[in-house]
């Protein structure tokens, strides 16, 4: 049998979860607090993050410019320093684009150096929501990270974290996510004057496991020279069109509706406005510069309300094929695995955003392909809950695999 967590006892587990998560954060909060950084200026209107240089003939994973900055993720400064990274990076079209990645060493550096490279679950149009950003006090949106930052800290985990959605904020574009997240490991180790051959793990939920899934994929052909040691991503939205139609009309999830068809547009270039209605083009301006996560709400939001009569069936739009084609996960390449993946399962069909069964499938898909994986599917966790479950579970995967003790591979019970 696969992996499962019944309900009574995930309840127990959650309970659990938040308490570990939580806990190594205390530790660091106890240390003197100075007055956070004030007045940030938005990426967009920060030089820092505009590459004076023609990209074309500079290599991916190439450092553009770095800086010092202080974190106060939560409103008030950590006694932690972290370096901010400018990097060359391909954008979905494969055309060369730079970003940013933030690391953060933890506070007492000692033995080898171990890399997790945490992909946030910023769902992102606006510059505000950047992890960049955020993490340096430019918002509220990074407290919910703090804890899982300050837990793979205190494991002495050095810790990556990028604006993986570029300066386009292309929610949703998969290998854009993927090649940002690579990118970003490879100019870490540059920063940190590391060889490749420095263990990384990768881990993100939601929004997060979008670049993790991704970045995993491409890795073996775009970052073959990166020793991935592993990669956990919960919560991954595997195929586009069966998770807008699972969310299609909900009273809370339908409105990630237009932040992700908006978002993906912008990774393939597609102008949305000849197949929008007028209430599509209001609905998309109002998203246009916002964070999923405390932007505008469109409760009981069906896609058929933002198109045109003549373009009800969204994946009939010719323009839409390469978006739905390349942002299915399995279509991009084969991780090397091994790979600890997470699932809830609220009502049967998924965790209330996210379908279970194409996280089963996926899992089982890889592991036919030959890559190590242990599936975990929480059974009566919604979205939220598996994510609390989960992340967790990361911190000793990540510890084995960079231990090099054998992986509790989990493929029998998932291919019969």
């Amino acid at each position: 049998m696969r992996n499962e967590v019944s309900r009574p006892r995930w309840r127990r587990m959650l309970a659990v979860a938040v308490t570990l998560v939580a806990l190594p954060m205390f530790s660091l909060a106890a240390a003197p607090a100075v007055q956070a950084e004030s007045a940030l200026p938005l990426p967009t209107d920060d030089p820092f993050y505009r590459a004076d240089v023609p990209l074309t003939d500079v290599a991916p994973g190439t450092v553009l410019r770095t800086r010092s900055v202080g974190l106060a993720p939560t409103g008030t400064q950590l006694p932690l320093q972290a370096t901010q990274v400018l990097y060359r990076t391909t954008g979905q079209l494969g055309e060369p684009a730079a970003t940013v990645a933030t690391v953060i060493r933890p506070p007492s550096a000692s033995g080898p150096l171990r890399i997790v490279s945490y992909q946030e679950a910023y769902d992102a149009l606006g510059a505000r929501c950047d992890p960049s950003y955020t993490v340096r006090g430019g918002g509220a949106l990074a407290v919910a990270d703090t804890p899982l930052f300050a837990a793979y800290l205190a494991a002495g985990f050095t810790v990556v974290t990028s604006d993986y959605e570029g300066a386009e904020r292309a929610y949703g574009a998969g290998r854009k996510s993927g090649y940002a997240t690579l990118d970003g490991i490879r100019a870490a180790l540059r920063t940190l004057d590391a060889p490749s051959s420095t263990p990384i793990g990768m881990s993100g939920f939601s929004g997060g496991s979008i670049a993790t899934e991704f970045a995993a994929e491409l890795a073996p052909q775009y970052a073959p020279e990166l020793n991935i040691a592993g990669a956990a991503l919960g919560g991954y939205p595997v195929d586009l069109v069966n998770t807008v139609n699972y969310i299609n009309g909900k009273q809370d999830w339908a409105t990630l509706l237009p932040y992700v068809l908006e978002g993906s547009a912008r990774g393939f270039g597609i102008d949305l406005a000849p197949y929008l209605s007028d209430y599509g083009k209001q609905v998309i301006a109002e998203v246009a510069d916002q964070c999923a996560p405390d932007g505008p709400k469109f409760p009981g939001l069906r896609i058929e309300q933002l198109l045109l009569p003549q373009y009800q069936d969204f994946t009939a739009i010719p323009a839409f094929a390469p978006m739905i084609e390349q942002g299915r996960m399995g279509n991009s390449g084969t991780p090397k695995g091994p790979l600890l993946l997470g699932a809830g399962n609220a009502d049967g069909t998924g965790d209330g955003v996210i379908v279970t069964k194409d996280e089963r499938e996926l899992a089982a898909e890889y592991c036919r392909r030959g890559v190590p994986v242990r599936y975990l599917e929480y059974q009566g966790a919604d979205h939220f809950a598996a994510g609390l479950l989960f992340i967790p579970a990361t911190i000793p995967f990540f510890q084995s695999r960079f231990d090099g003790t054998p992986f509790d591979n989990g493929c029998a019970a998932l291919v019969r």
